[in-house]
């Protein structure tokens, strides 16, 4: 990891207007637990329908593909990025500095987030909160890793990102069994499923499977990133 790059990298990302799509979502999440909670009092069933549906289901991906994609495409897309490949740095240090930068900001604006909400609907009782808390982290790793790949490889990385998102990860993840085990989301799922023991929620995908898949998915796709960096040309065309 270059302590330059991480820099330049959060700079851009906190100080722009994507700073605003960062904060929205998680703002939204915790105002309806807010509300939920002044209107219903402490709901467990509430809290689990959703942090599935909207904290996991709809706000990790989408902010997975904000912070993934905007550490490194629009560099790539405006031609800076060959003042960055033109320094004495090693591509896949340039990969895994953007995927941490992108993974730490998902710690902060998803995952940080997903337990106030929670817990503001259930307190500590299931485990609910810390569930769905790990689960976010540990998805919205290979969110980071994911869409920053995208865009690395493609200029339409936000459309392909949201195509991904809300198609693959929104409905076919979500609602056909078979391809269940090849949705991050449903994997963050299994990994807060292990972790409460709400009679509400529920998975079809284990946590032994869960795991190994989102360690393959978030290793190979940093090692694919890194490699196409390496034969991304100075001159910003693929």
């Amino acid at each position: 990891m270059n302590a330059v790059v991480a820099d330049i990298t959060y700079r851009a990302m906190l100080g722009r207007k994507r700073i605003w799509l960062l904060v929205l979502l998680p703002v939204a999440l915790i105002g309806m637990a807010a509300l939920l909670r002044a209107v219903d009092g402490p709901d467990e069933h509430t809290a689990v329908i959703l942090m599935k549906t909207f904290a996991v289901g709809t706000m990790l991906p989408l902010l997975g593909l904000i912070a993934g994609t905007g550490v490194i495409a629009p560099e790539i897309e405006d031609g800076t990025i060959i003042h960055l490949l033109a320094k004495p740095i090693s591509r896949p240090v340039i990969a895994v500095t953007k995927f941490a930068v992108a993974a730490s900001l998902l710690v902060v604006f998803a995952a940080l987030p997903t337990f106030i909400a929670a817990y503001l609907l259930t307190g500590a009782e299931s485990g609910v909160a810390y569930g769905f808390t790990l689960g976010a982290l540990f998805g919205g790793v290979a969110y980071a890793a994911v869409f920053l790949l995208l865009g690395v490889v493609t200029r339409h990385a936000v459309t392909v990102g949201v195509i991904y998102a809300l198609v693959w990860e929104g409905v076919v993840g979500g609602y056909v069994p078979g391809a269940r085990k090849l949705s991050i989301q449903q994997w963050a799922q299994s990994v807060a499923d292990h972790f409460s023991t709400s009679p509400f929620f529920s998975t079809d995908v284990t946590l032994g499977f869960a795991v190994p898949a989102m360690a393959i998915v978030t290793v190979g796709a940093l090692l694919w990133a890194g490699r196409r960096l390496r034969v991304l040309s100075l001159t910003g065309d693929d």
